[in-house]
């Protein structure tokens, strides 16, 4: 079943999966949301506004098909942060929405500027290192929650102190919280390595949902536990209004926060649009630039009103794509299947302990730092993971932007050792000939993830024929970052009918048995 739908500027098909899927998305969007934006320091009502205005509103704009647009997990750590730097409570989360509005303006222009392949520029083991340091955040300020332990006692911890702490936290557990909460953290491992069929069909979080809500009912929570133990919305619809705060605009803390929600939510959000259309049975490739317009433009609607950063999120766009969408009205009716949720059954949602959440965010968390992520960033080359590590803790002693800066000062570093040359960070030296219906582009010198633009750009002026040959016999270094680069070009130039043959690393010796690790040419 399909409908059409013309509008002036482009036509859209409305599938029936879309809904299905939008249906599925939305029972796994709700408590995220809600637990999200509880970490981020907001009220947990915010994350599921801010996935409405997500769904609804950008519809109208360029985005990316089939991503979802929401909070994610990724911006917990500078939404906290910001929050408490701006005095916490109402005050603090009235004047982080401002800095998201600014941040919005930034984004938008981004995408009107075409700067959206800036994400090429960001080495891979450094951006990796950046969500596991996320996860590893997130995991800590999360465990004393799924214990049920009161927030007066791990509040404004750093996060060496509350992973110091765990002991702690478990001696002070709340033991019915705390049951709750580890049963949903099992639940979350466990059932995605279960071989039955129709349980894969159900979002795990549901489970969580299922099993959490019938317990604390029958544990009486609502009269017998702290008013913390369960999720509060209030009065969602009496709070909607201007919440965005502007006094703060002419302090650094102000545009520290701006610029650091702008690097990590654009790029977070790049990455997945990327991610996402890999994974697009279809094939459609997104404009990158018309998603940063979009988001950027959810993201002023969403920080007036009083909601978090949004980005086109990883887990819920993969979902998506798993439950059957085909269009971004999967999207759209996600938003709606959340407002309808907000108008019939908050009372419902409050009886969601906030440990239930916890698993929950502690389980997204695992996934970013878990131990595979450190054993693939090993294989592909030990530069690799010294990079990898060196932005984890830069990250973790200071934050996400220092880290991420840190990772790409080791990766120059390392290049600078191998005898990479200065004059080629920026510019790749390239030789084009061109024959009949072959296009051949020697690479001379350095190709490495600081001039993948340069070399970008030089390929889209290209007018390719049937086929194109790279031949890299002259480049002296090759890293992983630019090897990754040319394999997704590759694979992309093939999905048009264009094959690229890459030639020439016969004499380079690689760091790694990894096909796309990082070569030097030999003498």
């Amino acid at each position: 079943m399909e409908q059409k739908i013309t509008t002036t500027d482009q036509k859209r098909i409305f599938h029936f999966s879309d809904v299905s899927a939008a249906f599925l998305v939305f029972l796994l969007a709700l408590p995220l949301s809600l637990g999200i934006a509880k970490a981020s320091g907001f009220p947990a009502s915010m994350g599921v506004l801010t996935a409405i205005v997500g769904g609804v509103f950008t519809l109208f704009f360029k985005v990316s098909e089939l991503s979802i647009k929401g909070p994610a997990a990724g911006l917990i750590t500078i939404c906290a942060a910001a929050v408490a730097e701006f005095g916490g409570g109402v005050v603090g989360w009235q004047m982080v929405c401002a800095v998201i509005v600014v941040m919005a303006v930034l984004q938008m222009c981004l995408g009107l500027f075409k700067l959206g392949g800036l994400s090429d520029f960001f080495p891979h083991a450094a951006v990796h290192g950046m969500l596991a340091a996320i996860g590893i955040i997130i995991i800590a300020k999360q465990i004393p929650v799924l214990l049920g332990v009161s927030p007066e006692i791990y509040a404004e911890k750093s996060v060496a102190k509350l992973l110091i702490n765990i002991p702690s936290f478990i001696t002070l557990a709340n033991l019915k919280v705390a049951l709750i909460g580890v049963s949903g953290l099992i639940l979350l491992f466990i059932v995605p390595k279960l071989r039955i069929p129709f349980v894969h069909k159900i979002p795990t979080p549901l489970l969580v949902l299922l099993l959490a809500i019938p317990l604390a009912i029958l544990l009486d929570f609502k009269t017998e536990q702290p008013a913390h133990i369960l999720v509060v919305i209030g009065d969602f619809w009496g709070s909607l209004a201007i919440n965005a705060d502007f006094s703060s605009i002419a302090t650094f803390p102000f545009w520290k926060y701006v610029i650091m929600f702008l690097f990590v939510s654009s790029l977070e959000s790049i990455l997945t649009v990327k991610a996402v259309d890999s994974l697009d049975p279809d094939k459609k490739e997104s404009n990158y630039n018309g998603d940063l317009i979009g988001q950027g433009a959810g993201n002023i609607v969403s920080g007036m009103l009083g909601g978090l950063p949004m980005i086109s999120e990883v887990v819920r766009s993969s979902a998506n794509i798993s439950y059957g969408a085909r269009s971004k009205w999967s999207n759209f009716f996600h938003g709606i299947f959340l407002l309808l949720a907000m108008l019939f059954i908050i009372p419902i949602i409050e009886l969601i302990p906030n440990a239930a959440l916890a698993a929950m965010l502690i389980h997204a968390g695992y996934k970013l730092t878990a131990p595979k992520e450190f054993i693939h960033i090993k294989r592909v080359g030990t530069e690799q993971l010294l990079i990898f590590i060196v932005t984890i803790l830069v990250t973790l002693l200071e934050d996400l932007l220092l880290g991420i800066f840190s990772g790409i000062a080791v990766k120059f570093l390392i290049h600078l050792y191998h005898g990479v040359q200065l004059k080629n960070f920026f510019e790749v030296r390239l030789i084009l000939k061109e024959n009949n219906k072959q296009t051949i582009l020697k690479v001379s010198d350095a190709a490495v993830f600081s001039n993948i633009i340069s070399f970008r750009k030089k390929i889209a002026k290209l007018s390719l024929a049937d086929s194109l040959i790279i031949d890299l016999s002259s480049a002296s270094f090759l890293d992983h970052s630019f090897m990754s680069f040319l394999s997704r070009l590759q694979k992309s130039k093939k999905e048009k009918g264009c094959s690229i043959e890459i030639i020439g690393l016969d004499k380079h010796k690689s760091f790694s048995d990894h096909p796309l690790a990082t070569r030097k040419l030999t003498t």
